[in-house]
């Protein structure tokens, strides 16, 4: 799969997918609307969209894991635990250096990628979980691996529009390694730096307007006005273009629309992973009539790239306050004048 379009599915699996709210059951620990999970009789309760697990005390903390998604390394690094993993899919979409470290070193091994998993591979490590966005397709492979004693644990952050919402994660990830204090210190430290940075945002001198993400063929996938790229934008005090819609998914608009609706655009963030603004014109010579491209700033994605892998979709979906703090710096450069950009940069 290319990695443009690879992109687009990331892009798209930050900014869609509406799923129904449900209440927390009482008592538990709630991480979203999602996921919460309770820990009571020696046995731990988790709910995670339409998935249920019970785990006995003798079966966590978890020793042995296997990532199918490039994501969730993000939580794994945060709590030093990489030297669980036993397996990961597709590692050259990680930028972790010390996952990749350990694959090179033959410690984790490489059990396939999103086209085909190698079961028999992924049976022989014998994990004590897998952990995975749920795929429909792969229905078929998740029995054959439960058939085979192996726990498949489904886990949708990308589902997830607040920011914060995704950081709580890794406190499930905590509980699950036998790292709750570490996962619960490091949620507050980043929960302490938000809350200081979205306070900041507001000594602001101005609300600029702006524009995010790009055109794929013929079609403009804007982040809706509830998902989690409209809600770093209003918290970093800025106007974005859509902020009064009420989608918590990507809403399509061809060029025309959108370029009806810039006027007054000053900053355009999350512009793909292009290495300048002739990169951006080679795929669409249309943005060279946007005023924001002329006289604007444009800011992609690609701050920790290293060739297929992209730190953004990693440690970015834990790490909300350095996102934000991104966005601040963007948009508000007066008030960080010492700070430099870890996953945004400017397109010249």
């Amino acid at each position: 799969m290319k990695p443009k379009f690879l992109l687009l599915i990331a892009f798209l699996s930050v900014i869609s997918c509406k799923r129904e709210s449900k209440n927390s059951p009482e008592n538990s620990i709630s991480i979203s609307n999602l996921v919460h999970y309770k820990d009571q009789n020696n046995v731990l309760e988790i709910k995670s969209g339409n998935f249920s697990y019970n785990f006995k005390s003798n079966q966590i903390p978890f020793k042995k894991i296997i990532l199918l998604n490039a994501s969730m390394a993000g939580y794994i690094s945060e709590l030093g635990a990489e030297n669980l993993v036993v397996g990961v899919s597709s590692p050259e979409y990680i930028y972790s250096d010390k996952i990749q470290s350990l694959v090179k070193a033959g410690t984790i091994q490489n059990v396939g990628n999103e086209q085909k998993y190698d079961v028999e591979k992924i049976i022989s490590l014998k994990p004590d979980a897998i952990f995975t966005n749920y795929i429909a397709s792969f229905d078929n492979t998740y029995q054959l691996l439960k058939n085979n004693g192996i726990q498949v644990v489904f886990l949708d952050e990308y589902m997830e529009q607040k920011p914060m919402e995704k950081t709580a994660y890794i406190k499930l990830f905590g509980k699950l390694f036998g790292k709750d204090t570490e996962a619960s210190a490091k949620y507050e430290e980043i929960e302490k730096n938000y809350s200081n940075l979205k306070k900041l945002a507001l000594q602001g001198k101005e609300k600029p307007v702006v524009l995010a993400n790009e055109m794929y063929g013929d079609v403009w996938y804007l982040p809706g006005g509830k998902t989690s790229v409209a809600n770093f934008i209003s918290d970093a005090n800025a106007h974005y273009i859509l902020k009064d819609n009420t989608e918590e998914k990507a809403v399509t608009m061809s060029f025309e629309e959108v370029f009806a609706k810039s006027k007054g655009v000053q900053y355009w963030v999350n512009a793909g992973n292009h290495v300048s603004k002739k990169d951006m014109l080679n795929i669409n010579p249309f943005y060279a009539k946007l005023d924001v491209f002329n006289t604007g700033k444009i800011y992609g994605i690609s701050g920790k790239e290293r060739q297929k892998a992209n730190d953004f979709f990693e440690s970015g979906i834990v790490r909300a306050d350095l996102v934000l703090k991104d966005y601040i710096k963007i948009l508000h450069p007066e008030l960080l004048p010492d700070y430099q950009l870890t996953y945004m940069k400017e397109l010249k």
